[in-house]
């Protein structure tokens, strides 16, 4: 290891040469080696020593100066040496040692990056260590990041550093970073419960000289504390005298706990300016010094001087009982001592300096692990193969890491800082040192107390004190607590009166309440006479079956707003009671009452007021009761006179679909919902018919309620105690309306029927008739089993016989008790209900309500929710209203359909336009449509085209019929596109004959031979290249004749009308084409006179030729168009090359399947075509197309026949 100072102090001045940190002596690398090439000698072996470039101020009075931290960074680089002496493949990249530079920065921001520029474009430089001051650090920083050179200090804990994304990339700081102080502040004031502290801290009044350590440490602080922090800080500058008295006033009227960071004289002035303000004698402030490094004097007495007085030490010592040190975590440790120990070795031998325990501070061990921490980063990017001096790959190993210091486990995180412990020291009071009392760890953020150590209070308190003074810094909180005091009396005076106000009040409305009850009870407003109900004739029930004006109201029964009704008499002394009658003008139901004697008690009269005054629209209103003796007694309730839910369940005439029936199930859980809510509680015989549907179609429940009126006298029998005197075993009326009852109350009677005691009989009956709550529940599930079926009360399959009798011991015996007699299956009995009968909520719903246990059967509130969301499509509040909004829905459905069938037409006529259009002339397509006449004319000079196939005969001989409809249709599909581009009109095709006609139906003047002749000869030259698909090595040979000449034309036929072309042209033109020859083009000289006159195509005479009917004609030969009108050949309209005629190009465009032909008759003689005007239809309606021919045609070739007619 070689180390080479840079210009000692002692020599001579830092500032005499040029650059005198530079003059170093032995320097053994050559100076013209820059970093670059250095690089390329290093490769992945070291061949030289490692160079260290350490920058540090030398000889200040800090912990951090260059004369303090050399011999730990020399001792960390023996070491090293030592032990890869001993194994060289511990640390590789050590082999040949290495080389220290000392430069000392003077802490100049000019003179700290310079020497870093020097050493570095003199490739004398592997890593740097250091610089501590942080405007030296910050260029340097920058520099080292671009240069990718390795760089550890023990310094930079400013904020301005934690930026490692770009900036600062490649530092690594071993003392962490003081942006963790705020959040290790941030625990000591939770753990304290303090929230306002006030900051006294050095700082530098010299702005040129940049802040201190002590406000960048603070400053996470202050950020942590918020805006308030502004007002709760003081700053001084120590190398000036203040009165520390005025700091310490100032801050005892803002906290009473005070943060400091100074020198340790500056806060032992501090201190005893505090005790000789009696803010120690107190004990109500405490006092907290940060200080930034600590070494192994942590435990000292900071509080003691030599060369002070004794009474100025002891005043220091008062005062320090009132002050927590805060410095980082420094164990004593054996390594720490055996540390000092070759420290101090290498100070006095290399150095010739005295090096102390004092002088072993966090920065000194902080280089001599930065060593190490580096020898470790190059051993791994070493192992790896990259370069010696690779700052990026090294720094990555070196952050993220944890390894084993001097000082303990040493921890860089993420972001290339070390996870820096904080320890809290507190002064013993009887020995005056300073004892570790709390350590707190970074990496948990958690507090650890020293065992058997505690913090001792100021003043010998048991806790800390508060932050706040109790009356505040002024007398404020006391005052605002008296007047706190003097309100607190009048609230509660004032609210005493108030609860004795309501006091009074809730009695008087209880008091008047009870008064009103009497008075209610009293008047007995729900009692009827006898008299004042008189029979309702048969009109009127049909009137009120048929829904006539007849209604219950629901507010009042005045006979002003009631439609008025004349009764035959009143009923009073009729054998017996009529089931209608009218009151006040009212059709009303009577219902009898079964008991012999009548007792109103007072829970009677109570029960018939709340019966009077309960009012829904899904429960039958009670009217009143006629208890007139010797009179028949009876209730009177409103009249429904759709009748019950049982009757339109049982008729198969009424058709009701899901919406009719959730409608049903609804209704039923509002009024039950209603009905468990009010004083009625309890329904206890809810049943199908106990549901009636008014004139409205509103389901309303009936029969609930003065359960001591309706149940008949009960009389004990030998036969079974709970029967009546008038029912026996076989009565079925009786066992069926008990089918609706849950199997938990058919157990009360049961129970009855084993009990001897006529007392408990009369209660378990009592029981049995007022039912519960979860009973009716059960009673709702067997009506949503009657309307989800529509097959009666417990319906349970055809092949079930049981009688109502036997199901009722069946159910009653259904609690896994099977010693009964009556008992016939331990299984619990219920209806049929099958997965198909109806959605699966609706089944789940009922399963749920019929449940064995009755904790388990869900509310009617939970019910209504249940039905909602089944119904939602369809909630309303009754049948009538779902009856109009099916009827809306309906509308707006037809309207729909309506639109759909329109569009469904319309596309449907187009397409039949399309069609004609397809098959006639657009022209005159388009008047048949219109409904117009189409007359036939006569056109003075067209050109038609005729075509066949030679040997098409053969290829159908040797094909099978669909290859010859797919063969034809491929071609014909190909030819049908050629001719989009000319213009010319497709008139027919006959098998293999191809018919095109130009000058018709539309004039072209003498345009039309040119047409003709450019698009024959692009069928020509399609012809030529178009494959058969099922015979493609076979050509096909088209024969092509062309005739110029007049002709008439017209639409013939009224069921499948054609556009034809009549005369003797068509002849000559069909015989042009019949005498030519394969693959050629015959032309007649008609034509070639035409195409003479546009000298665009090239012509050669065939010579005379004998003609069927025509005798001898000169014709000729199309040979294609003349070089300088070539381009002509694509028509008239587009390009003819884009054409598609190749085979699989065809393929593509569809199978026959996808066309259709309409077929035709042709005769070797000629036809006569008779034109018939076609009958009027309708402009929407496409006319159906179809062809007529007869056998004669005139051969006449100059002019039109004489017998054509004028119209079509």
């Amino acid at each position: 290891m070689r180390w080479h100072p840079g210009r000692h102090p002692h020599q001579h001045s830092m500032m005499n040469d040029t650059f005198p940190l530079l003059s170093t002596t032995n320097i053994i690398t050559n100076n013209n080696i820059d970093h670059n090439n250095n690089k390329d000698l290093l490769g992945t072996k070291n061949s030289r020593p490692i160079r260290f470039v350490v920058l540090a101020p030398y000889g200040s009075d800090e912990q951090y100066s260059l004369d303090k931290i050399m011999p730990a960074i020399i001792a960390a680089v023996k070491s090293i040496e030592d032990e890869t002496k001993l194994n060289k493949y511990k640390y590789l990249g050590w082999e040949h040692g290495a080389e220290i530079y000392f430069v000392d920065t003077q802490c100049s921001s000019a003179i700290g990056p310079l020497a870093a520029f020097h050493y570095y474009i003199r490739g004398k430089v592997d890593v740097f260590l250091g610089p501590v001051c942080p405007y030296v650090l910050a260029p340097v920083a920058r520099y080292t990041s671009y240069w990718d050179i390795p760089h550890i200090t023990s310094s930079g804990q400013v904020s301005m550093f934690d930026d490692k994304n770009s900036t600062f990339r490649i530092l690594t700081r071993m003392n962490g970073s003081f942006s963790r102080m705020g959040q290790f502040f941030n625990q000591i004031l939770q753990r304290f419960n303090w929230k306002t502290v006030f900051f006294l801290y050095t700082d530098h009044n010299d702005r040129s000289k940049g802040h201190s350590l002590c406000y960048f440490s603070l400053a996470s602080v202050f950020m942590s504390m918020g805006p308030k922090a502004v007002e709760l800080k003081r700053s001084f500058d120590e190398e000036q005298e203040f009165a520390y008295e005025d700091y310490l006033q100032d801050a005892s009227m803002k906290s009473r706990i005070i943060i400091m960071c100074a020198k340790k004289e500056t806060v032992r002035k501090i201190m005893i300016a505090a005790y000789q303000l009696k803010m120690i004698q107190t004990g109500e402030y405490v006092f907290i010094n940060v200080e930034l490094t600590t070494g192994l004097d942590a435990a000292q007495r900071p509080w003691e001087r030599e060369d002070d007085t004794m009474e100025n030490n002891f005043i220091a010592k008062e005062a320090y009982t009132a002050l927590i040190r805060v410095t980082p975590k420094m164990p004593q440790t054996s390594t720490i001592n055996s540390f000092l120990e070759s420290v101090q070795k290498i100070a006095r031998d290399e150095f010739d300096i005295n090096y102390g325990r004092e002088e072993v501070s966090t920065y000194v061990t902080a280089f001599h692990e930065a060593v190490h921490i580096y020898a470790l980063g190059l051993n791994d990017t070493l192992s790896e193969g990259h370069h010696v001096i690779n700052g990026t790959m090294i720094t990555r190993k070196i952050w993220n890491r944890t390894f084993t210091g001097i000082a303990g486990n040493v921890t860089i995180d993420s972001n290339g800082d070390r996870l820096v412990d904080y320890t809290l020291f507190d002064m013993n009071p009887i020995t005056g040192d300073f004892e570790a009392v709390m350590i707190f760890d970074s990496l948990s953020q958690q507090f650890f107390e020293v065992e058997g150590k505690k913090i001792h209070w100021p003043n010998n308190r048991e806790g800390p004190p508060p932050d706040t003074p109790p009356c505040g810094f002024e007398g404020e909180l006391c005052l605002a607590e008296a007047e706190l005091r003097s309100q607190l009396v009048l609230i509660i005076t004032a609210v005493v009166l108030s609860f004795l106000l309501l006091f009074l009040f809730v009695v008087f409305i209880l008091v008047y309440r009870h008064y009103r009850l009497e008075a209610e009870l009293a008047s007995m407003t729900w009692k009827i006479r006898c008299e004042d109900i008189v029979t309702a004739s048969s009109d009127m029930m049909y009137m009120a079956k048929i829904g006539s004006r007849m209604s219950l109201a629901r507010t009042s029964l005045s006979s002003d707003t009631m439609p008025l009704m004349n009764g035959t008499r009143n009923i009073c002394g009729q054998n017996s009671l009529p089931r209608n009658g009218i009151y006040r003008g009212v059709l009303v139901s009577l219902k009898p009452i079964e008991k012999q004697r009548i007792e109103l008690t007072r829970l009677l009269l109570i029960e018939l007021k709340n019966m009077k005054n309960l009012q829904h629209n899904h429960l039958v209103t009670f009217i009143g009761a006629c208890i007139d003796q010797p009179h028949a007694s009876f209730l009177v309730t409103e009249y429904c006179p759709k009748g019950s839910l049982q009757d339109i369940l049982e008729n198969d005439e009424i058709k009701l679909d899901w919406m009719f029936r959730y409608s049903l199930m609804h209704d039923i859980i509002k009024g039950m919902a209603y009905l468990h809510s009010s004083e009625m509680h309890v329904h206890g015989n809810l049943k199908s018919s106990n549901c009636v549907v008014d004139s409205r179609f509103v389901l309303k429940i009936t029969d609930f309620g003065l359960h001591s009126l309706r149940q008949q006298d009960y009389t004990p029998t030998n036969r079974s105690p709970m029967l009546p005197h008038n029912v026996d075993d076989t009565h079925y009326a009786y066992w069926r309306k008990k089918l609706w009852t849950a199997p938990e109350l058919l157990r009360l009677w049961l129970k009855s029927s084993e009990c001897n005691d006529n007392k408990q009989i009369q209660q378990l009956h009592s029981q049995f008739m007022h039912g519960t709550q979860k009973g009716d529940v059960y009673s709702f599930a067997i009506i949503l089993h009657e309307i989800i079926l529509r097959q009666g009360v417990f319906y349970l399959g055809e092949e079930n016989t049981q009688s109502p009798r036997d199901i009722i011991y069946q159910l009653a015996n259904n609690n896994g008790n099977n010693s009964t007699e009556h008992s016939t299956s331990p299984l619990l009995l219920r209806p049929l209900l099958e997965e198909h009968m109806a959605d699966e909520a609706v089944l789940q719903m009922v399963r749920r309500c019929w449940h064995e246990d009755p904790n388990e059967r869900p509310d009617f509130v939970s019910l209504q929710s249940i039905i909602r969301r089944i119904n939602k499509e369809n909630e309303s509040s009754n049948i009538l209203d779902n009856l109009l909004k099916r009827m809306e829905q309906y509308a707006t459905n037809l309207e729909s359909l309506v639109q759909e069938r329109t569009a469904d037409y319309l596309e449907e006529k187009r397409k039949a336009e399309d069609l004609l259009y397809q098959l006639l002339p657009k022209s005159v397509a388009s008047q048949l449509i219109s409904g117009e006449s189409v007359r036939a004319e006569a056109y003075d000079s067209v050109t038609i085209y005729f075509s066949d196939i030679v040997g098409f005969t053969n290829i159908s001989a040797q094909s099978t019929p669909m290859q010859v409809v797919n063969l034809l249709n491929d071609l014909y599909t190909c030819f049908d596109s050629i001719l989009e581009n000319f213009d010319v009109y497709k008139v027919e095709t006959i098998g293999d004959a191809y018919m095109v006609v130009s000058g018709v139906p539309v004039r072209n003047g003498e345009r039309h031979g040119g047409e003709i002749a450019r698009m024959s000869l692009a069928l020509l030259n399609a012809v030529r290249s178009f494959k058969i698909r099922h015979r493609p090595d076979e050509k096909l040979m088209l024969r092509i004749g062309i005739h110029t000449g007049s002709c008439a034309a017209g639409v013939v036929g009224l069921k499948m009308p054609r556009y034809c072309l009549f005369g003797d042209t068509v002849n000559t033109a069909s015989r042009m084409e019949s005498t030519g020859q394969a693959l050629r083009i015959h032309v007649s000289s008609y034509t070639k006179t035409l195409l003479d006159k546009l000298s665009e195509f090239d012509l050669v005479l065939r010579g005379e030729i004998d003609v069927k009917g025509k005798g001898k004609m000169t014709t000729y030969w199309l040979q294609g168009m003349k070089t300088n009108h070539h381009q002509h050949l694509n028509g008239s309209n587009s390009n003819v090359e884009n054409c598609c005629c190749d085979l699989d190009c065809i393929q593509d465009i569809g199978d026959v399947s996808s066309y259709s032909e309409i077929p035709s008759q042709n005769s070797q003689s000629g036809s006569h075509y008779e034109l018939q005007q076609l009958p009027q239809q309708s402009k929407q309606q496409p006319t159906t197309l179809s062809t007529q021919q007869d056998s004669s045609m005139n051969n006449n070739s100059s002019s039109p026949p004489t017998n054509l007619p004028t119209t079509a």
